[in-house]
C-alpha cells in the first residue's frame, strides 16, 4: 500500500519534514488569538475582546452554565442566578448589578484564592470586564455599590450552598447576611429570567 504525503499550503511536505507528534495538538482556535467558539456559533478573542462578536444572549447562555465555587457546592448553582439576586438586593445601579459578573461568561469563574495566584489572569479578566461594560453602555460608577451587595449575598449564599462554616468571615467582616433565598435554577430557567431581567432593565434606562 503507497501512503500519500502530507501537504502543506507551500506544496508537499517531505515526511522528515513532519515535526509534529498527534500529542503535541491543541484543539484551540489561534487563528487571531486565543479564541473559544460561543454556543451561538460566535468567536471570542481573548486578546481582542473589545472586538469580540458577543451579545446578551452569549452571556446569559455562559452564565447559566457555569457553577458557582468551582462546583464545590452542595447543587447547582449558577453565576446567572446569583447575578439576579445581586440585582434584587441593590436599590440602584440594578442594571449593572445584573451584569457585574457578565465577563465569566466567557472566563469562567475562578475561586478568588485561585486568581490571586494568576496575574495574567486578572489582566485578561480586567480587559473582558471592560469590554462589557462598552458593549452595554454600564455605567462606571457602579462598583463600590454593587460590591457590597454582592459582599452581602456572597455570606448569605455561602450559608446555603457551602458547608457549615463557609460564611464565618462575614461575622468578622461585619457584613450583613442579604435576605435572599438559593432556589438552585437550572441552567434553562436561570438563562430566561437573567434575559427577561435584562429586558426589564434596559426599558428602564
Amino acid at each position: 500500500m503507497m501512503l500519500q504525503q502530507p501537504w502543506h499550503r507551500g506544496g508537499p511536505m517531505q515526511w522528515g519534514e513532519m515535526n509534529f507528534m498527534p500529542s503535541s495538538i491543541v484543539a484551540v482556535n489561534v487563528a487571531h488569538g486565543p479564541t473559544i467558539t460561543l454556543a451561538s456559533g460566535k468567536i471570542f478573542d481573548f486578546l481582542n475582546p473589545h472586538g469580540s462578536d458577543f451579545d446578551i444572549q452569549d452571556v446569559a447562555h455562559g452564565l447559566a452554565h457555569v457553577c458557582r465555587y468551582a462546583g464545590q457546592c452542595r447543587d447547582f448553582y449558577s453565576v446567572a442566578e446569583h447575578s439576579l439576586l445581586v440585582s434584587d438586593v441593590v436599590t440602584e445601579y440594578r442594571y449593572e448589578a445584573l451584569l457585574h459578573d457578565a465577563a465569566e461568561a466567557f472566563i469562567g469563574d475562578i475561586t478568588r484564592p485561585l486568581k490571586q495566584l494568576l496575574p495574567e489572569y486578572k489582566r485578561i479578566e480586567a480587559e473582558v470586564e471592560d469590554a462589557v461594560a462598552d458593549r452595554f453602555s454600564l455605567d462606571r460608577g457602579y462598583r463600590s455599590v454593587v460590591k457590597a451587595a454582592d459582599l452581602s449575598v456572597l455570606a448569605a449564599e455561602q450559608a446555603q450552598v457551602m458547608a457549615a462554616g463557609t460564611d464565618m468571615w462575614a461575622a468578622e467582616a461585619n457584613i450583613i447576611p442579604a435576605n435572599i433565598v438559593v432556589r438552585y435554577l437550572a441552567p434553562r430557567e436561570a438563562k430566561r429570567q437573567f434575559l427577561e431581567r435584562f429586558v426589564e432593565l434596559s426599558n428602564l434606562r
